[in-house]
């Protein structure tokens, strides 16, 4: 500060605390005036003006100052220095002074004359991605054009540590300095440089007056300040596949040196140096986490019968710049039991109907934990408030008291409020932009009228999230209940998502080579919108109606072409759905040196569907069935079908029960979905008069006839947070009505590779994936009629899975799986202890417009009847949601 400020002060902090002088920097007084110190004179001030205000109004800062016109003063006193002092504590001015620029007998003419302290003119952030700039910018109290003081910018720099302390940047280090704004008068700009550093790591978490657990038991409750958690089992699941496999130097060694091999060798050697690195990976220090697993600390205490226990103290230790020392301080306190457990203002339902719902005996560990998952919501069981408010009870509540204490036994008295039923009187939806109201209500299971079930809310709120059109976790219903009508308004709270989606994709197709694919589906048409083109967004949309576009091609010798669609409620009433689809394919034999056409299949189908739900044995079951008819043309075509020319024709009726309980389609975490099918063609042989013991295969497949039983069955468990255990089996068996018939080349089973179509795609066959092996490797041959293709087959897997991003936008989890299966020709093969096994690991994203895409590799531990050695590590990529 310049002289005059330090004179000021001094003033201030001695017994002479008002300056008066003649003049100011720049001016002088022509009248000579002594004042004597020691015996101060009493002054009216005459008139006060104010210099060196820009920004500041003059007559605010002389009201602020205290001194008025008319007043009397001391000289020297303490009226100057408690007017320096208020003006002084606004923190707006950087210099001040008043002094005496005139006396006139009793009168005092007074200058206030302050510098004002610069302004913020702008700021900038070095050292920051923009995502961090971002919100730094929100929360930094810096605002341009407000006077800069050293708390604003002191503040500023305790907001960016707090910033980046919160997620786990301990070292981060802010420098903010002043630079004379040119272009604005008593203007700065503001350099702000961060260096985050690295993020401090966890290195140890230590317990003192632990003597009931082990540290590592501790610490496992601490998910987010013991060892990597996130990704710790999968990671670990992964390392333990790799210590299977064979020595590192001939693990990754394939016949096949292509690109996608390569591609495999490349990322396998990636996760084979780093998986088993990152298994017992320190975790960051994040300050907020660390605060929850703290309390996750104490909540572990108490489910154990530690009612008293506390953190006395914790203490957090810089082992280095990279890494700290957590130390815990607990105080367990003793451990108590349940003794009495008392109901007050229960009336619908007795004692013993409530004791028997909650479960808890005299004696058991004192768990308020479990009480409160008993009484309020147990995912894996019965609980108190749904016996209430499954039957309209919706104002039910229940308060758990302790109203005893002695030794180490705990009374209970269980205050229930009961209320009223409650009856919903409205329903209304909001978010939904393109879906219209009724393809919503339809789905509801909450109406007006209808007395108040969480049963059926929980039930709607999973069927919404089924329909595809809304992220499934933003599905939220919203209860408004009004105890006085004794009536609740029920809002659907819903987020739409793109449903849409389009597939452009290239493969090889085995025989056909390179074959490229166009898909369009829409999710959510509307057929009666067609001709209003003022509710097209693009299409018209809304509707729930389902329309797909399918074209896949090589050039010329092949394409294929396809349109279906589908009404999930024919007729708008009932939940009875319709579809018709048509299809035609083409495949040429070209001669490879005149490019003519030598042979042809083509193929020609139609398929025509009703479903509805049933309520029996519950109402998660569905039963569909369906009328198809497929045409085989065949000129001089030699592949593995028994004959080369004539026409097949296929009658089929399919009929299949289903029962779907899972509570979200992309990514479940529980539930199960079963289905069954049945596809029966008519017996033809038993009919005519063909002798098919020696008839030719073109006659004997004229009439194409089997019988076809289909089972798949789905179940998820959450294991720990979103971490999901699949567990999937899938059958299939077909069976014929003659013996000398048999079951023909068509709709057999392939099995192998990524469960995407392969060689035959005209035949109708099944193709079912086996990671770890080629793709339709495992199908069999029958040399004597040419046909390939099994009729029996099994495959079981277990798939552990874990979300990286449930976004809707791109929803991404990862995932470690083991699987076997084997396909037979016949019951006179059929070996059920015969499988093929593989395990590996992949990833699965899922964006609107594209649908589900997955990597996957697997490793196939077992050897092919065709081959030398064991399949080996296979890379396989794969699109759309695969069935079986």
């Amino acid at each position: 500060m310049r002289s005059k400020i330090l004179l000021l002060f001094l003033c201030i902090s001695t017994a002479a605390v008002g300056q008066i002088r003649y003049g100011s920097q720049g001016r002088t007084n022509p009248n000579k005036v002594n004042i004597s110190y020691s015996n101060p004179q009493e002054f009216t001030i005459a008139d006060i003006e104010v210099i060196g205000a820009e920004y500041l109004d003059k007559i605010a800062l002389i009201s602020i100052s205290g001194l008025k016109v008319g007043d009397k003063i001391k000289v020297p006193g303490d009226g100057i220095t408690s007017a320096i002092k208020k003006l002084w504590k606004q923190g707006l001015i950087g210099d001040i002074q008043i002094y005496a620029s005139k006396v006139e007998g009793s009168d005092i003419y007074l200058t206030i004359e302050l510098a004002e302290r610069p302004r913020l003119s702008r700021f900038e952030f070095t050292g920051l991605t923009k995502s961090q700039e971002s919100d730094i910018r929100e929360k930094v109290n810096l605002i341009r054009g407000r006077v800069m003081t050293d708390a604003i910018r002191k503040n500023a720099e305790l907001t960016i540590k707090k910033y980046f302390y919160e997620k786990g940047y301990l070292n981060t280090e802010v420098d903010i300095r002043y630079r004379t704004d040119s272009t604005i008068h008593n203007s700065v700009l503001l350099d702000v440089n961060i260096e985050k550093n690295r993020k401090v790591k966890i290195r140890d978490v230590n317990f003192v007056g632990n003597e009931h657990f082990t540290d590592s038991k501790l610490k496992s409750k601490m998910k987010n300040s013991g060892e990597r958690a996130r990704f710790k089992l999968i990671s670990a699941l992964l390392a333990s596949s790799f210590d299977m496999f064979k020595p590192k130097e001939e693990r990754f060694q394939f016949v096949d040196d292509s690109i996608k091999h390569n591609v495999s060798n490349t990322l396998l050697e990636v996760i084979h140096e780093n998986v088993k690195l990152n298994v017992f990976k320190s975790s960051k220090f994040v300050k907020e986490k660390y605060e929850e697993d703290k309390a996750a600390l104490i909540s572990f205490y108490n489910s154990k019968g530690h009612r008293d226990a506390e953190i006395i103290e914790d203490t957090i230790v810089f082992a280095d710049r990279k890494s700290v020392d957590i130390n815990i301080k607990v105080s367990p306190g003793p451990r108590y039991f349940f003794r009495d457990i008392n109901w007050v203002g229960n009336f619908i339902h007795d004692d013993r109907t409530l004791d028997q719902i909650l479960g808890i005996e005299k004696g058991d560990i004192y768990n308020l934990e479990l009480v409160d998952k008993k009484l309020n919501y147990n995912p894996s069981g019965p609980d108190i408030s749904s016996l209430y408010m499954d039957n309209g009870y919706l104002f039910f509540s229940v308060t758990p008291v302790e109203v005893k204490i002695e030794g180490d036994s705990v009374d209970l008295e269980m205050r229930i409020y009961e209320g009223a039923q409650a009856t919903i009187r409205k329903v209304f939806v909001t978010g939904n932009d393109r879906t219209n109201d009724h393809v919503i209500m339809r789905e509801l299971r909450t109406l007006p009228g209808q007395k108040f079930s969480r049963a059926e809310l929980i039930r709607t709120q999973r069927e919404l999230s089924q329909l595809g059109y809304f992220d499934p976790e933003q599905v939220n219903p919203k209860p408004i209940p009004n105890p006085v009508n004794e009536t609740v308004d029920i809002e659907w709270e819903l987020v739409e998502r793109p449903s849409d989606q389009i597939e452009l994709s290239g493969g090889w197709g085995g025989t056909f080579g390179f074959v490229g694919t166009l898909g369009l589906t829409f999710n959510n048409f509307s057929l009666r919108n067609i001709p209003h083109f003022d509710k097209w967004r693009p299409l018209p949309v809304g509707d729930g109606q389902k329309l797909s576009l399918r074209l896949q091609a090589n050039g010329k010798r092949y394409q294929s072409y396809s349109v279906s669609f589908s009404e999930p409620w024919l007729g708008g009433k009932k939940p009875h759905s319709f579809g018709v689809s048509f299809n035609y394919s083409i495949q040429r034999n070209i001669d490879y040196f005149t490019d003519k056409t030598t042979g042809s299949l083509q193929v020609f189908g139609t398929t025509v569907s009703l479903g509805r739900r049933v309520k029996w044995p519950d109402d998660y079951f569905t039963l569909s069935n369906s009328l198809s008819y497929l045409r085989y043309n065949l000129f001089n075509y030699g592949y593995s079908l028994g004959f080369s020319t004539g026409v097949a024709n296929n009658f089929t009726f399919n009929t299949t029960l289903a029962r779907n309980s899972i509570d979200n389609p992309m990514y479940p975490r529980s539930g199960s979905s079963i289905s069954l099918s049945l596809a029966l063609t008519p017996p033809w042989s038993l009919w005519n008069d063909t002798d098919y013991a020696t008839a030719e295969n073109s006659e004997k497949y004229r009439l194409v006839e089997y019988h076809k039983w289909m089972f798949d069955a789905k179940y998820y468990m959450q294991l720990a947070g979103d971490l999901v255990l699949e567990a999937r089996a899938h059958m299939g068996f077909m069976g014929y009505y003659q013996k000398e018939v048999g079951v023909g080349p068509f709709e057999r089973f392939q099995l192998g590779g990524d469960g995407l179509t392969g060689t035959n795609f005209l035949l109708g066959n099944d193709v079912i994936g086996l990671r770890g092996y080629d793709n339709n490797s495992i199908t069999p041959y029958d040399p004597v009629t040419g046909i390939t293709g099994g009729n029996i087959y099994n495959k079981f897997v277990m798939e552990l899975r874990y979300p990286v991003s449930l976004n809707p936008s791109a929803t991404i989890y990862l995932l470690a799986f083991s699987e076997a299966g084997n396909n037979w020709d016949g019951f006179e093969n059929f070996n059920p202890n015969k499988l093929y096994k593989s395990s590996g690991f992949g990833v699965r994203i899922f964006m609107p417009a594209f649908g589900l895409l997955g990597i996957d590799w697997g490793y196939g531990f077992d050897t092919l009847p065709d081959q030398q050695s064991n399949s080996g590590g296979q890379i396989h990529f794969s699109i759309g949601q695969q069935l079986r």
